[in-house]
């Protein structure tokens, strides 16, 4: 699965993209995955309230959200108007 950061997001764990092979079927489930991997995952993911996804090019709302079939995440931080 590809694994895109963005913003701040991107500078915390230091690449743009990963591919990784992930057992998780849900947002969350990959979130906990990545945060037993390394502490820049802990540091990165420390507070979901400041952090966006989209799944497979889809802006999500629930962190429970199935990734089973994904090809793509994107995590990235809220947008703002302007």
């Amino acid at each position: 699965m590809k694994i895109l950061y963005f913003a701040w997001l991107r500078e915390k764990i230091g690449v743009s993209f990963e591919e990784k092979e992930i057992k998780a079927v849900t947002v969350i489930g990959l979130i906990e995955e990545l945060v037993l991997l390394d502490e820049k995952y802990s540091i990165a993911f420390s507070d979901l309230s400041f952090i966006r996804v989209a799944v497979d090019q889809k802006l999500i709302q629930d962190f429970k959200t199935s990734i089973k079939d994904a090809k793509e995440i994107a995590f990235f931080p809220p947008m703002t108007g302007g």
